[in-house]
């Protein structure tokens, strides 16, 4: 869970740095008492995001004391709903009290909810930040960071690997952004010159997780081998045991996790081992630190080094030290500066570590210049050790540095990883860059342009052939092609016509290597050559006849209704592996009749899942039901150009019913494709079903194009009567598929035409837009009052104080509100075991005195009963307040 030594001290160098300017300032040291305020902050989208990491943090209250608290996005409006029938607002309250109850065992009371909309699954960072107005979100989190003032911040992986959700990944572009920006005097200066907030440099920041391997046990921390060898990965051993609880914080964990019962981890196994042996660690990859620590360490307190504890070395808590690099990307035998930012400290010295061959020589008051030896490994990263010395106090720190041939090429990046990739380098985080594979398409037996990016490290012109070693099955127009004259720093292109010339090649995730069919990109320089690496994966593809006969929507084929090819949907994209072909498998036929798309899908199970009522007809994969995906153009980033119907097969009122979901225009069927139909046949005795379904290509977003219409059809089995899912299948399997339109298979209408006039661009998405908001919510509002942090990441109203007294006399609770200004009081009386007893909410044209009277019921007011008033000043703020109920 380290940098391994044997980087850092290959050997050291003799060049010294003396102090003569402080190169940073000191961390700032939160007062214990400062409203609000949290050691360790987590940072993601949704309830439940933070599920895996419990057991780190609840040693850290339990065995160092530190406190953590979470931002949360949004409230999951846009999840399933394992327990009951509500959905967006009400969802969302309810996961938010799943939430406050999981984290509450490990001792986490705080939890900022942010309001913005869960809009629906999908795995475009881009889309969500769009969606959820990304500046508008990191002000507010970079007003949290510096109300409560984190000394760690813990968020999401922000990359883009196949399948990661959208959400998740906005989540770690928004808490690093946060991390740089609360320290920016510059940024969102109003909250300082207005708010009176000061800026903050939270000390480390880390993604949960991290790309590697290791066995499980005890020493898991010590025996993790990263990907990346220079990657900063440290791990906390789940299996230790809570003296407080007298059980494993593994056990604690499922515990905590079981509590987010709608989202179906109710149905987790109750226990989890006893045997230490057979408990892991949770990981964590740092992405930056202004603080030493040390980079070999595996306590579970090394995350908290430099940050809440000293670390080794015996410099003073608060001390900043890290370095930076002039360039991430460095070339043999290329110099390049290394400079040491530092506390002012008396007699201070910094020393670098690097890796054998390498050199430095001290060219300033803080740099070091640098230089790889020529015949440094290229397509590698290395680390640089730096050490901080004060008199007979010292502290540690490492950043990496990838080496990188003179001239390099990369197949085009998705748009997702291209988004991700520009993110990146803006923010000043390279390091995360290069571990998302570049992945095309193409469809089987077809081929596509594949375009070669070539960009010139060195300080001289290039020239030099691009040479795709194609995996076998594929081919391209010719085996090699030229670059020329490419200035320092410039990027050319070169592209290539590459078709499967092998289409009897398995397509999606049982192609190549979990889909992948990789291949080395060679390019040759002036210097030397060089290696990248890419896959292309094969979709497949079929054709959609014209239908003879026009179907009929009845669950059954006619002659000439359905003359095309059959469909295999029996392969498994995500969950558990079906036990035998009766268990979960299937199959379809397509045809078109008359400006719309027919669908034949037979389903074989043996056990038929929960039945949801005609009103709940949404949300299909939660119990036994087909989903079909079409895009119409074959060119959408995501799913919100596209069309996605969920169908279930029979539900408790007895007929099937569909619903849009994820895509263009989610909501309920009748809405939003009016023109689509639906049938279907169960089989008795059960052991299946088959659908009958007519989309009419008018209620696509755009029109079809019939060479390249993006087509998937997939299958979602469950055996349970709990609405939570087991298996899923699909024509074309990836996971995570059901977000990636450039994963469907690829369908060609033969002999179709669409109407003159209908548009080719997609028309915009109608995207759910509402989120609970805190102002509805009990539990955030007695939060607020209790602690002082203003709702949902928003400012402060001018007056701390919008309620005088309340008192109960009969069945009637009587609160005077003094507000100072217009606005609008939302008022609850609330219990922590009862709920709320009453609510409404008011609008105050001004200042004076309010009286509000709720009739509740006696007997389940108790002493911790509070009225609660959240009181919305607009664009001015908010304030809270929570009043004890005096009894007359």
């Amino acid at each position: 869970m380290r940098v391994p030594k044997s980087l850092l001290t290959a050997a050291l160098t003799t060049a010294v740095l003396t102090l003569g300017l402080p190169a940073a300032a000191t961390t700032a040291a939160a007062s214990p008492h400062h409203p609000g305020h949290v050691d360790v902050l987590f940072i993601g989208a949704h309830p439940d995001d933070e599920a895996g990491n419990l057991a780190t943090f609840g040693q850290w209250k339990e065995n160092q004391h530190v406190t953590t608290g979470v931002i949360t996005v949004t409230r999951g409006e846009g999840g399933g709903n394992a327990v009951g029938p509500e959905e967006g607002p009400a969802l969302g309250l309810i996961r938010e009290a799943e939430e406050r109850r999981a984290v509450g065992m490990a001792g986490i009371t705080d939890v900022h909810n942010l309001d913005k909309v869960d809009f629906y699954y999908t795995v475009s960072a881009p889309l969500s930040a769009t969606v959820w107005n990304e500046q508008q979100t990191l002000e507010k989190i970079v007003r949290l960071v510096r109300e409560i003032q984190p000394k760690v911040i813990v968020t999401m992986n922000p990359s883009p690997f196949p399948g990661q959700h959208g959400n998740h990944q906005e989540a770690g572009h928004l808490a690093i952004d946060a991390f740089y920006a609360a320290a920016d005097p510059t940024a969102f200066s109003s909250q300082l010159s207005k708010e009176r907030l000061n800026t903050w440099r939270t000390a480390r920041i880390f993604s949960a997780g991290g790309a590697g391997s290791g066995p499980a046990g005890p020493s898991c921390a010590a025996t993790f081998v990263p990907t990346d060898p220079t990657a900063q990965i440290f791990g906390v051993w789940t299996g230790t045991q809570s003296p407080a609880h007298r059980k494993s914080w593994a056990q604690i964990q499922r515990d905590a996790s079981r509590q987010y019962l709608t989202q179906g981890f109710g149905t987790q196994p109750p226990t989890v081992s006893t045997d230490p042996t057979q408990l892991g660690c949770e990981t964590f990859t740092q992405i930056d630190s202004r603080v030493p620590y040390d980079p070999h360490s595996t306590a579970t307190s090394a995350m908290l080094q430099g940050a809440t504890q000293p670390a080794p070395g015996g410099l003073p808590l608060g001390t900043e030290f890290s370095l930076t690099t002039s360039t991430f990307q460095v070339s043999p035998g290329r110099p390049f500066t290394v400079t040491a930012h530092f506390s002012p400290l008396p007699h201070a010295k910094v020393s670098l570590t690097l890796p054998a061959g390498w050199t430095a020589t001290t060219t300033g008051a803080t740099t070091f210049t640098v230089t790889p030896p020529a015949t440094a490994a290229v397509s590698t990263r290395a680390t640089i050790g730096g050490t901080l010395t004060s008199g007979r106090t010292s502290g540690t720190t490492a950043r990496a540095v990838a080496v990188t041939a003179a001239v390099t090429a990369t197949q085009q990046l998705l748009p997702q990883v291209a988004d991700f990739q520009a993110w990146a380098t803006k923010t000043g985080v390279p390091q995360l860059l290069g571990f998302v594979k570049p992945v095309l398409t193409l469809a089987s037996g077809g081929s596509r342009p594949v375009a070669i990016s070539v960009t010139n490290n060195s300080t001289s012109v290039q020239s030099g052939t691009v040479t795709p070693q194609l995996p076998a099955g594929f081919t391209a127009d010719v085996p090699s092609k030229p670059y020329g004259n490419l200035a320092p720093g410039a990027t050319g292109t070169v592209t290539f016509a590459v078709r499967n010339s092998d289409p009897s090649l398995p397509t999606a995730n049982r192609g190549g290597v979990g889909g992948d069919y990789d291949y080395p990109i060679t390019t040759s320089s002036s210097g030397a050559s060089d290696t990248a690496h890419a896959a292309l994966e094969l979709v497949p593809t079929t054709t959609i006849p014209q239908a003879s006969s026009t179907p009929t929507v009845d669950g059954s084929a006619e002659p000439g209704e359905y003359p095309g090819a059959t469909l295999d949907l029996s392969r498994r994209w995500e969950g558990d592996a079906c036990t035998s072909a009766a268990d979960c498998s299937g199959s379809a036929q397509v045809s078109w009749s008359n400006d719309a798309l027919y669908f034949l899908v037979h389903v074989t199970d043996d056990t038929l899942g929960k039945q949801v009522d005609p009103t709940d007809c949404k949300r299909h994969w939660r119990t036994d039901s087909v989903e079909i995906t079409l895009d119409p153009r074959g060119t959408s980033e995501n799913t919100s150009t596209t069309f996605k119907s969920g169908i279930f097969p029979v539900t408790s009122g007895g007929p099937a019913c569909f619903e849009r979901d994820a895509d263009n225009h989610q909501g309920p069927g009748s809405d939003t494709a009016p023109g689509m139909q639906v049938a279907a046949k169960i089989s008795s005795p059960y052991n299946g079903y088959t659908l009958e379904v007519k989309i009419p290509l008018a209620d696509l977003p755009a029109a079809v194009d019939p060479a390249h219409l993006g087509m998937n059809i997939l299958i979602y089995d469950s055996d349970t009567q709990d609405l939570t899912g087991q298996t899923r299948l699909a024509w074309s399997p990836f996971g995570g598929v059901q977000g990636d339109p450039y994963r469907w298979g690829v369908a060609t209408v033969d002999g179709y035409t669409a109407p003159p006039g209908r548009p080719i661009t997609p028309t915009p998405p109608v995207i759910p837009a509402t989120a609970a908001s805190s102002l509805d919510s009990p539990q955030s509002i007695l939060q607020s009052a209790t602690i002082g942090v203003p709702l949902a990441g928003g400012p402060a109203a001018a007056r701390s104080r919008s309620a005088q007294t309340a008192f109960l006399r009969k069945d009637t609770v009587t609160a005077l509100l003094a507000p100072t200004g217009a606005g609008t009081a939302h008022i609850f009386v609330y219990d922590p075991t009862h709920g709320t007893l009453a609510s409404t909410t008011i609008a105050v044209s001004g200042a004076g005195v309010r009286t509000v009277r709720l009739p509740v019921t006696p007997a389940k007011i108790t002493a911790q009963t509070r009225v609660l008033v959240a009181f919305d000043a607009g664009t001015s703020g908010t304030t809270s307040s929570a009043l004890r109920i005096f009894r007359t």
